[in-house]
């Protein structure tokens, strides 16, 4: 396990009870009222900071150092998921559906802990730094568009964010440059055949045989149509028709998710899904209709940065602690802050196999080990060191 300075250690066991707090009190995305509050009486608590509130559940904290220097932004997310809890732990969601699975009171304990050890040493920072508590995440169009207009990054000059990975053991902080999350798209296809009687199929245009057919012909737009060195998943994750086992109805709805690296390549693929779409329904005589919608951007770390950072790291951390962040085709709207201003974008390992804490992100028994906590707050600080420095030791 990395060493951990004497200032992150004072603040260990706070970030544990804000985190546990935040845990039992999940709020899902645009809804994160109560949440917010807590953020904010936290902040006050901690002294020395401007707090505003850019959107109405979000917060924004402003730590102006003793002096000038660089403006740079820390970024954590706060909203919960439509999940059931199944832990059983002691803090365990108070609120029936909704759940933190995805370990944002994680990020919104580091950063309220990052906060607390940098304002502790106000005067001797040169600079300005944003901590941004972003609301909505997990729901698109995402809160980080709205805050990026609503101006929170206007004069950043570098941005930084973590997650917490509960695949990656504690102890462990995962890093790399350039791609590391993917684009995240949605599409809605429509099929209109001509229903009728289940028994009499030949007299019918079965939406639900084509819509079947759908289904296969746009794996080829992967396997087939996309060079095999590019990554790109296309997923159909709801079929939609009938009301009636002797019923062939007259409609049928498919939806999923396109996810990719390089944007001209998503634009390419909505191009070649309406092709495959429109040649299909026309062969068997039904219409469509075809809706894709264009959601998060790639997450793209900054190479300079990248390189800062994880120098940072290693001397906070230790060079053990520091391993390769494989790209992921999951998707995070932290992109939004990279389109103002170069950022990194780095993963804290938050599992632990012999205690049992292997479940995924979105899963009703995904855990934490709380070590996690810590390790997070001090890689935030260090961060926000070697960025506040750039230019000036680097």
């Amino acid at each position: 396990m990395p060493r951990l300075s004497q200032e992150v250690l004072a603040v260990a066991d706070q970030v544990v009870a804000w985190r546990r707090h935040l845990h039992a009190h999940p709020e899902l995305g645009f809804q994160e009222h109560e949440t917010a509050k807590y953020v904010t009486q936290a902040l006050r608590e901690i002294g020395g900071l401007e707090i505003s509130h850019p959107t109405k559940t979000s917060v924004l904290a402003r730590l102006r150092g003793g002096g000038p220097g660089r403006v740079i932004a820390l970024r954590a997310d706060m909203d919960a998921l439509p999940v059931t809890e199944e832990t059983g732990l002691p803090f365990a969601s108070q609120v029936p559906g909704v759940m933190h699975a995805c370990g944002h009171d994680g990020h919104t304990a580091i950063l309220l802990g990052a906060a607390r050890v940098l304002s502790s040493r106000r005067q001797e920072l040169g600079g300005e730094i944003r901590f941004i508590f972003q609301h909505s995440e997990e729901l698109a169009p995402g809160g980080a568009q709205e805050l990026v207009a609503a101006g929170v990054m206007d004069g950043v000059e570098m941005v930084a964010g973590q997650h917490l990975r509960s695949l990656l053991e504690v102890g462990q902080v995962a890093l790399s440059s350039g791609p590391v999350q993917a684009s995240a798209d949605e599409f809605r296809i429509g099929i209109r055949g001509d229903g009728g009687h289940a028994a009499y199929p030949h007299m019918t245009v079965d939406p639900i045989a084509i819509g079947a057919e759908l289904v296969s012909a746009l794996q080829q737009v992967v396997s087939r149509n996309t060079d095999p060195f590019e990554a790109l998943v296309l997923s159909v994750t709801m079929f939609h028709a009938g009301t009636a086992e002797n019923v062939i109805p007259p409609t049928a709805e498919l939806v999923g998710t396109v996810r990719a690296f390089r944007s001209e390549l998503r634009s390419e693929t909505e191009a070649r899904m309406e092709r495959i779409i429109r040649g299909v329904t026309q062969a068997h005589g039904a219409d469509y209709s075809f809706e894709y919608q264009y959601g998060y951007l790639p997450v793209v770390n900054d190479e300079r940065l990248t390189g800062i950072v994880r120098g940072a790291l290693e001397q906070s951390l230790g060079q053990d602690a520091l391993t390769i962040a494989a790209p992921t085709m999951g998707a995070e709207d932290f992109s939004a802050y990279q389109q103002k201003a170069p950022g990194v974008f780095f993963y804290v390992g938050a599992g632990n196999r012999e205690k049992g804490l292997i479940h995924q992100h979105h899963h009703g028994l995904f855990a934490i080990d709380e070590d996690c906590l810590a390790i997070g707050v001090q890689a935030m600080v260090a961060t926000a060191d070697a960025l506040l420095a750039v230019g000036i030791s680097q």
